[in-house]
C-alpha cells in the first residue's frame, strides 16, 4: 500500500534499522558513567553528536539531543525568552508555524509576554520585509519555519537570519520538513529538527544553539545535554537518528530531482484531471517531495476515507477531519480553500508507478465524494431579463463543504449582478466561501452577523 504521509511521519530508513539494532547491543549503559560500558556508550553518542552537527552546520558542542521535535522547538523558545528576558519579551513568529509553536507563544502571552504574527501571501511565503517590520527594540526571540509543514512552501530563512541579526535579534528555525534535503542557510541563532521526518526513529529531536544566543534552559536543572533535555539519553535512538540524517543527505540532490519530477507531474495532472480544484502553495519555492491542493464540494474525510480503500495514504489539513472543526491555520493564513484538502509527500524511494496509480484512482475518489453530497455538476446559465433579485440560503448546522455546495447550487439561479447570502455557523464558512469566490470568478460583498443567532450571513454577488 503506498504511504504518501512522510511529512507526518517518514518510514524507518533501514540505515537507521541496522543501526539501531547494532546500537541496542552496545550502546545499553549509562554514556554518563566512567565504566567500560559506559564510555562504550559515551563514545557512541559523542559520533552521533558529531554527524549531527555536521548535517547541521553547527559546532558539535552547540547541539543536543532532545525527546521530540516538539520538545526542541518548546525548550528553544522558552530558553531564548527566558535568556533574553531583560532585552524584552515580545515574541515574532510567523501565520504559518507548526502547532507547537503557536502552543509555546500561548504560554508565553499566558505568562504576561506579547508577541506579533507576521503574515504571509497565497503561497504560504513571508516576506523578509514584513518580518523586519515587525522586530521592535523589545522583541526577544524570531521564529520562522524553513519549509511548510502543510504546503511545502520553503521560506526566506537566510534573508530573515541577516534582518534578525542586523537588528540583534536571535532567530529559531523549526527545520523540522527541510532538515533531510540539506542545511538552512544564513546566520540563524537556533534551530530544532526531528528524526522521524528523514526516516530516523520516533522519540529523538535535535537543537542546535549557537555559541553567543543567550539561552536559559528552563525547569529543573540537569547535567545531561548541556542541561538542554533532562533525562537519561536513549543512545540507540540518538544513533540511528544520526546515521540516517546522514544516509539520506548522501543522496538528497539526486533524490529531490526525481522526487521534485514526481510532485511535478503530481500538480499537472490533477490540475486538468479533477474539476474545481485549487493546487496550493509555491509552485517552484517548495519542497521537493510534498504537494497539496483542496477540492471543492468534497468532504476531507471522506476523501481521505475513499483513497484509503484504493490502497493510498495521505493526509489533509482540511477542517472536515478534525474534531475540533475548525480550518488549519495555515490554509486559513494563506487564504485558500481548506475542503477538500489533500496532502501528498512522498517518501525516499517512491516509484513513477506508485504514482501513477495514485493519479488514476484519484479522479473516481473525488467523483464519488461529491455525488454522494450531492454537488453541483454543470454550471446553470444566468437568467436572461429581469431586475437583479437576492437568494437567501440556510445552511445553519451544516458542516463543511455543504454551505460552499449550496452556494454553487444557489449562484446559478440568480442574475448576474444579483446577490447569494449564505446563513452558516460552521466557522470554516469564513474561509472558503471567499476562497471559493476567487476560485470561481464571483465577489465575495462581505459578511454580517446573524441578529440573535450564532453565525453569520455571508454575501456573494454573481460576476459570471
Amino acid at each position: 500500500m503506498p504511504y504518501f504521509d512522510a511529512a507526518s511521519s517518514a518510514p524507518l530508513h533501514p540505515v537507521a534499522r541496522e543501526a539501531l539494532l547494532a546500537s541496542l547491543d552496545e550502546g545499553w549503559a549509562d554514556p554518563a558513567r566512567l565504566h567500560r560500558e559506559g564510555r562504550r556508550a559515551r563514545m557512541l553518542l559523542d559520533a552521533a553528536r558529531e554527524a549531527a552537527a555536521e548535517a547541521v552546520g553547527c559546532r558539535a558542542d552547540e547541539l543536543v539531543f532532545t525527546p521530540s521535535g516538539t520538545q526542541a522547538v518548546h525548550s528553544g523558545i522558552a530558553g531564548v525568552l527566558a535568556g533574553r528576558r531583560r532585552a524584552g519579551r515580545r515574541l515574532v513568529r510567523s501565520a504559518v508555524e507548526h502547532s507547537c509553536v503557536l502552543h509555546a507563544a500561548e504560554v508565553h502571552e499566558a505568562d504576561g509576554g506579547s508577541g506579533a504574527e507576521v503574515g504571509c501571501d497565497r503561497t504560504g511565503r513571508v516576506a523578509a520585509a514584513e518580518f523586519a517590520a515587525a522586530l521592535t527594540p523589545d522583541t526577544a526571540l524570531a521564529v520562522l519555519q524553513s519549509a511548510n509543514h502543510e504546503v511545502g512552501t520553503e521560506q526566506p530563512v537566510a534573508e530573515v537570519a541577516e534582518v534578525c541579526a542586523a537588528a540583534g535579534v536571535p532567530l529559531l528555525v523549526d527545520a523540522a520538513q527541510s532538515l533531510p534535503w540539506g542545511p538552512v542557510a544564513g546566520p540563524w541563532s537556533v534551530l530544532a529538527g526531528s528524526a522521524h521526518k528523514w526516516g530516523g526513529p520516533p522519540g529523538v529531536g535535535l537543537l542546535a544553539v549557537r555559541k553567543g544566543t543567550r539561552f536559559a534552559p528552563r525547569g529543573p536543572a540537569d547535567e545531561r545535554e548541556a542541561g538542554r533535555a533532562p533525562g537519561f539519553e536513549n543512545v540507540p535512538a540518538i544513533v540511528a537518528a544520526a546515521a540516517s540524517l546522514r544516509a539520506v543527505r548522501a543522496d538528497a540532490a539526486a533524490e529531490a530531482a526525481r522526487l521534485r519530477g514526481l510532485v511535478a507531474r503530481i500538480r499537472e495532472r490533477v490540475a486538468v484531471s479533477v474539476p474545481d480544484v485549487e493546487v496550493v502553495g509555491d509552485p517552484e519555492r517548495r519542497l521537493p517531495h510534498l504537494v497539496t491542493f483542496s477540492c471543492l464540494y468534497v468532504d476531507g474525510e471522506a476523501l481521505l476515507h475513499g483513497l484509503d480503500r484504493a490502497g493510498f495514504s495521505v493526509s489533509s489539513g482540511s477542517s472536515c477531519t478534525s474534531s475540533t472543526l475548525t480550518p488549519s491555520h495555515v490554509l486559513k493564513a494563506m487564504g485558500v480553500l481548506s475542503e477538500g484538502n489533500v496532502r501528498v509527500s512522498l517518501p525516499v524511494g517512491t516509484g513513477a508507478d506508485e504514482v501513477e496509480r495514485f493519479l488514476d484512482a484519484l479522479p473516481g475518489a473525488v467523483r464519488e465524494v461529491r455525488e454522494a453530497l450531492g454537488a453541483p455538476g454543470a454550471a446553470v446559465a444566468a437568467p436572461e431579463g429581469g431586475e437583479p433579485g437576492s437568494l437567501v440560503v440556510d445552511a445553519l448546522g451544516a458542516r463543511c463543504p455543504v454551505p460552499v455546495i449550496e452556494l454553487a447550487k444557489a449562484i446559478g439561479r440568480v442574475p448576474v449582478g444579483a446577490t447569494v447570502t449564505v446563513r452558516s455557523d460552521d466557522e470554516v464558512a469564513a474561509l472558503d466561501i471567499p476562497a471559493w469566490c476567487w476560485s470561481q470568478g464571483q465577489e465575495y460583498v462581505g459578511t454580517r452577523s446573524l441578529e440573535g443567532e450564532r453565525g453569520a450571513a455571508y454575501v456573494v454577488r454573481r460576476r459570471v
